[in-house]
């Protein structure tokens, strides 16, 4: 079992090489996994939405005991979407507290040398 997920994990990552290698700096690598977890936290929300029209579908589909599970399967469509859309609103939280609001790197400014004398 521990072989089959090393040599899952490996084959992950040779995959992976190329999107890292063509990335030049740290900046451009994570410029990368940024769009990819915006991707990824799109690709959930529309699954959470799925889901959710999934229960709505077998609510009003079936009776009986079959409703409580088309019930239950809205319920977690909508904790789903309540969780995800709850993270856009952390990390914007953050943003505004740690006074991020750009998108341009922070990148400190060198060493000022005065060279007109006047101090």
């Amino acid at each position: 079992m521990r072989n089959v997920i090393g040599s899952s994990v490996v084959a992950a990552g040779v995959s992976l090489l190329p999107a890292l290698a063509s990335a030049a700096t740290l900046l451009d690598t994570l410029a990368l996994a940024n769009t990819f977890l915006n991707a990824l936290i799109g690709l959930f929300i529309t699954l959470a939405i799925v889901i959710f029209f999934w229960g709505l579908i077998q609510y009003l589909a079936n009776v009986g005991e079959q409703k409580a599970a088309g019930l239950q399967i809205m319920l977690y469509g909508i904790i789903a979407i309540f969780v995800m859309v709850s993270i856009w609103g952390i990390i914007r939280l953050l943003q505004s507290t740690f006074k991020v609001t750009s998108t341009d790197p922070i990148i400190p400014k060198g060493i000022q040398i005065n060279t007109s004398g006047n101090f």
